[in-house]
């Protein structure tokens, strides 16, 4: 019997994709706001924000478009999810930045931390289970896996410390949050990624 693949309803699918983008955005900015250091990519972000005096959320933005460029020896195909995140992801930070309020209390750092990064994994889980697209960054590491073989986790774990180390040679502010982060993202979301697919595979009769 031939497998074929079933796509979910277009409107859950669509709901799933920004849902997840908004939430990947406010994530950020919990992992901004706890103080405790930022992931690896916001280190970057960070850092050319300060070299440039633009707003953390612009640099996310004008970051997804140029490392849009990086997918073509990768073959990557832009969808989407891939166009939407350039855009709703950085919003939905500076939305984040502008109400949650920044922590000195190393409780509340802590909470707040393990709640971004937490967050974090299941918008990226949920946006790119949504069969979209994925957005520029989450783009190297399906593109990095397709051409590989290797897991998710491995992957996005040396693409996570790779980025760190170029963030903090900008300026950027790594601290335990953004090691946390670096080592926990990949196998947080291989882990997530099979709850949210919106495809599903059948029998065909």
């Amino acid at each position: 019997m031939p497998l074929v693949t079933i796509m979910l309803p277009m409107t859950r699918r669509l709901l799933q994709l920004y849902a997840g983008l908004v939430l990947y955005g406010l994530s950020m900015a919990l992992q901004v706001q706890a103080m405790l250091g930022l992931g690896p990519w916001d280190v970057f972000h960070e850092g050319v924000a300060n070299h440039t005096g633009l707003s953390f959320g612009t640099v996310v933005i004008i970051t997804s478009v140029a490392v849009l460029l990086l997918w073509i020896p990768l073959r990557q195909k832009p969808g989407l999810g891939t166009i939407s995140n350039v855009f709703v992801v950085g919003l939905a930070a500076d939305f984040g930045l502008s109400f949650i309020p920044e922590s000195s209390a190393l409780p509340v750092q802590i909470l707040m931390l393990a709640a971004g990064v937490a967050l974090n994994a299941v918008a990226g889980a949920a946006y790119l289970g949504a069969a979209f697209g994925p957005g520029a960054r989450d783009g190297l590491m399906t593109g990095f896996v397709a051409k590989t073989g290797a897991s998710v986790g491995k992957v996005r774990t040396g693409i996570e410390l790779t980025i760190m180390a170029i963030g903090f040679a900008l300026g950027g502010t790594v601290g335990l949050g953004t090691i946390v982060y670096a080592l926990s993202i990949g196998p947080l979301l291989q882990l997530m990624i099979p709850s949210f697919r919106t495809t599903q595979v059948a029998t065909a009769t």
